[in-house]
């Protein structure tokens, strides 16, 4: 299922990389090159442009990423970061962060990225916040936990993005699968929660986007 009209994406990518950063515009075509050949998920540059422009709002400091893959979404929070600021990135595989880590030192955000390789739930229990975001890319049957350990660690006023909270279209097929119970039971939480302000925002695969009240 197309979640957007094709054309209108399109249009929306056209208009983007015509502005696009230029001290960004040749690191992030490599890696969505990269992407394309490896068939590996990235939230893309539609997406990353959001991504940035939130934490430019916010003036983020401290970013946690649940699932940073090899470090897409991340160099797009990087050029929102506030001066001083830190991003903390996990994944569970070292060749996904040793590629991150090249990508991030020739876009020259290094400094400012722990990223840390493991069970993205496991270590973000190591720190006690506040966030100023949470990003959450995991494993989508893992999205339910996901939800009860980033909320109480994000600030008030903090922001909490989700990607793939659409899933293609398959929260309305009655699917089964554990991927997309999780997908609709994270869901149902983040509209409940009543220290959440929440809305998905219907670019690419849905991007859940919340404010802690």
């Amino acid at each position: 299922m197309h979640i957007t009209e094709p054309k209108i994406i399109a249009y929306m990518k056209a208009i983007a990389e015509s502005a696009q950063p230029g001290n960004d515009r040749a690191i992030l075509r490599e890696m969505e090159e990269y992407a394309r050949e490896h068939d590996f998920p990235i939230v893309g540059p539609l997406v990353g442009r959001l991504l940035r422009q939130l934490a430019l709002a916010v003036n983020a400091g401290s970013i946690f990423e649940m699932g940073s893959g090899f470090g897409y979404s991340a160099i797009w929070f990087a050029g929102g970061l506030a001066p001083g600021g830190r991003i903390i990135c996990t994944d569970g595989s070292q060749a996904n962060r040793s590629r991150a880590m090249a990508y991030f030192g020739s876009s020259g955000c290094a400094d400012r990225i722990d990223f840390q390789v493991g069970d993205a739930r496991e270590i973000i229990k190591k720190f006690e916040g506040p966030f100023d975001i949470i990003f959450n890319d995991i494993d989508k049957e893992q999205y339910p936990e996901a939800f009860a350990l980033a909320v109480p660690r994000l600030r008030k006023g903090g922001l909490f993005i989700t990607d793939n909270v659409l899933w293609s279209g398959r929260i309305l097929d009655n699917d089964k699968s554990p991927s997309t119970r999780g997908v609709v039971e994270f869901n149902r939480l983040l509209f409940e929660a009543n220290d959440l302000l929440s809305s998905i925002i219907p670019i690419r695969d849905g991007l859940g986007l919340a404010i802690k009240l």
